[in-house]
């Protein structure tokens, strides 16, 4: 599943803003989202989501159970 932010535990610091590989996340009405589109949870790129290791709150990008997870095959590009 992507990852989301907790806009409500967000301190809108911008730290994990240029550390997606593929440019997944953006700021919308003062608040950093992710693009669950985009989202592949770092996966091939990192050992961890970026977004989660370099957040300075605990709980603050979690993972966003509303939408499907790709599976892993796709996410390592092996799905067109």
């Amino acid at each position: 599943m992507p990852f989301k932010i907790v806009a409500s535990q967000s301190t809108r610091s911008s730290a994990c803003e240029p550390l997606y590989p593929n440019v997944a996340t953006s700021a919308k009405a003062g608040n950093f989202v992710i693009e669950s589109q985009k989202c592949t949870e770092c996966i091939v790129y990192f050992d961890e989501p970026q977004c989660v290791a370099v957040c300075p709150v605990e709980n603050t990008s979690v993972m966003d159970t509303s939408v499907s997870r790709l599976p892993r095959a796709c996410l390592k590009g092996g799905c067109s």
